[in-house]
């Protein structure tokens, strides 16, 4: 066994010693098109949503020289009619491009070429050296009579991590197509290639750098969309299993669906949630805010303002087709949203093309960065989100009317601002500087029906609770009677916290909002 050609099958076992989501179909995939035209496939997805485990499970399963029956007859793709066929029937090479990229930086050409060389020597003596790394791999097709499976996992690294240098960008690109558009080599040495990274394939205008690769993204994923995340049932068992809400789960990790599929879940998430039996910003803990800072401060016309739309609840229209696929090339807000499409920040529905903040624990994430925004339109939303705040705590109804008409018409677009959940998406929004001393829970059971939002202190805070109500063409009254009607407070009682009730309406006639507050 080699380290990058045919390494074995330890990776995966590794994988399966612990609780393990069966992912195998995709596999099956991988069998319905190897060794034909469409055998080359890039499936790209943030961080964090197993792309590495899908590769080694991949590796483990194609790879010559080992036996992995044991580890794939009960899963998923030993009921793939093909399974017998192909299971460890290739040569197989597995590559990790950030461990390159983190060794050589730009040099990962050469340092590739270089290893891969040395480990076909070793692995196969008889092929001939002083060729060319594509001619030695064609020695070895011919020498053993299979062909080979190429398993790159995290191919985009090089474009991430290089971002501004353009050369080593393109010297890569040529490496690539060496491999898998070069007809006399790809046609005989190549029985399948599949590529997966954060990003999809880099394009140069319209124009794909590695036309052959059949591309499956979170834009559209298409019949690969059930192994971006976690899909419902899957996530269903797990809250049984490790006895937790589902209902919480999903507020938090929910967010991503797609057609034929539903939702989808954050997987590394769901997975530390229900392990530690309790929820948290496991996925977004990993990466760091910072990221998700630069590209909100971006200076194009319009953005600031949808993202705070966005964390407040509203869908944003975005065309996803301009962008060329990497995070140097940031030309607009479209290419912005799209690539956090890709990042997972925000979800996208293909057939009406609008995005949306999927779940809490990305919204979070969006108010830490929003509130770090060295931008001064986004500092100007929470000067004022801190204003509003405020006014609530010292219980100025007057000014706190008043701030939320103005964060009406800075955030939110007259044609979305028609009906209670808009009032809701603009409440949120003009809030985002609680963010950092409460938890927002949305409908939470109390008494006798469902309160629109409540703002729990974090603990340590010496904050009261907020239970706001909304009420669309109503008087503000009915808004603080049906709190007391329903008795929505019942349920902080035993917090033992002070709480304030805040009712909020907008009257469409006169374009006014009003509000009461009272204490618990």
């Amino acid at each position: 066994m080699g380290v990058h050609i045919n390494p074995g099958n330890d990776g995966f076992a590794r994988v399966l010693k612990e609780r393990y989501v069966d992912k195998t179909g995709i596999i099956g995939l991988v069998n319905d098109v190897i060794d034909t035209t469409r055998c080359m496939v890039c499936v790209s997805r943030p961080r964090r949503f197993g792309k590495s485990f899908a590769a080694k499970a991949v590796a483990a399963y194609y790879c010559w020289g080992c036996d992995s029956r044991a580890l794939f007859e009960r899963l998923e793709v030993s009921r793939h009619p093909s399974f017998e066929e192909h299971l460890n029937a290739y040569n197989v090479i597995q590559l990790d491009m950030t461990e390159f990229t983190g060794l050589v930086g730009s040099e990962v050409v050469p340092e590739v070429s270089r290893l891969l060389a040395r480990e076909l020597r070793s692995e196969f003596p008889e092929v001939q050296e002083g060729g060319s790394l594509t001619e030695m791999l064609l020695d070895t097709v011919k020498l053993t009579g299979r062909k080979f499976v190429f398993v790159i996992d995290e191919w985009d690294a090089v474009f991430r991590e290089t971002e501004h240098e353009a050369a080593a960008q393109e010297r890569y690109v040529k490496f690539l197509r060496l491999l898998f558009k070069n007809l006399s080599f790809t046609d005989k040495a190549v029985a399948a290639a599949y590529i997966t990274g954060i990003l999809p394939i880099k394009r140069y205008g319209t124009q794909s750098a590695l036309t052959d690769f059949e591309e499956f993204t979170m834009v559209d994923p298409s019949y690969y969309a059930p192994y971006v995340g976690f899909t419902e049932s899957e996530v269903k068992q797990l809250a049984d299993e490790c006895d937790i809400e589902m209902n919480v789960l999903r507020r938090w990790y929910d967010g991503y669906e797609f057609p034929r599929t539903g939702h989808v879940y954050a997987p590394f998430s769901v997975m530390r949630a229900c392990m530690r039996r309790q929820v948290g910003a496991y996925w977004t803990s990993s990466e760091t805010f910072e990221l998700l800072r630069t590209y909100i401060d971006l200076d194009f016309e319009g953005l600031q303002g949808d993202i705070v739309r966005a964390v407040g609840g509203e869908a944003l229209k975005v065309d996803p087709y301009t962008f060329q696929n990497d995070m140097a090339s940031i030309n607009s807000r479209d290419d912005v949203l799209t690539l956090l499409v890709h990042l997972g920040y925000l979800a996208y529905d293909n057939e009406t093309r609008l995005a949306r903040v999927p779940n809490e624990e990305v919204r979070e994430e969006f108010e830490r960065a929003l509130k770090g925004s060295r931008h001064a339109e986004v500092a100007r939303i929470v000067r004022e989100s801190d204003q509003l705040l405020a006014a609530i705590l010292s219980g100025d109804a007057a000014a706190v009317a008043d701030s939320i008409g103005r964060s009406h018409d800075a955030t939110c677009s007259p044609i979305h601002y028609n009906g209670e959940q808009s009032l809701r998406s603009v409440v949120r929004a003009a809030l985002i500087s609680a963010a950092d001393d409460y938890v927002r829970v949305e409908e939470l059971p109390s008494g006798h029906g469902l309160a629109d939002i409540v703002y729990l202190p974090r603990r340590g805070s010496d904050k009261p609770a907020l239970l706001v109500e909304l009420k669309w063409d109503k008087p503000v009254e009915s808004a603080i009677d049906q709190i007391h009607a329903r008795d929505y407070p019942a349920i902080l009682r035993d917090l033992d916290m002070p709480i304030l009730l805040v009712g909020v309406a907008y009257d469409a006639d006169t374009k006014e909002h009003s509000c009461i507050i009272e204490r618990a």
